[in-house]
């Protein structure tokens, strides 16, 4: 899906004109990308989360003459897919949180 048919697939589903979904979602991303800029995460609660990812220096090979290269640190925007997402991709129920185990608590006597 490229981002016009996603404008117009948002538009048909909230009854607003393109035009004003085409702003919305662009001032969506624009945030976003101001957030990253910035090195803050963006979660979505259920979709994901955006963030910046620092990667170290290293060694390369050039695959045409094979001579060692050095790659500079840098950083790379990333996502992580949340739960809910996960699980409507791959049709499986998200797994269930397991019951911490502590200790029930204690009953008062009557007297």
């Amino acid at each position: 899906m490229q981002k016009t048919e996603l404008i117009a697939h948002v538009a048909k589903h909230t009854g607003v004109s393109q035009v004003e979904t085409a702003k919305v979602i662009n001032a969506v991303i624009d945030t976003v990308v101001d957030a990253l800029k910035r090195e803050e995460k963006v979660t979505l609660t259920g979709f994901g989360t955006f963030e910046v990812r620092k990667t170290a220096a290293r060694t390369g090979t050039n695959p045409s003459t094979r001579q060692k290269i050095h790659i500079p640190a840098g950083k790379r925007a990333a996502f992580s897919a949340g739960t809910v997402l996960k699980s409507a991709v791959s049709g499986k129920e998200p797994a269930k949180k397991k019951a911490s185990a502590s200790k029930p608590k204690p009953v008062a006597k009557k007297k």
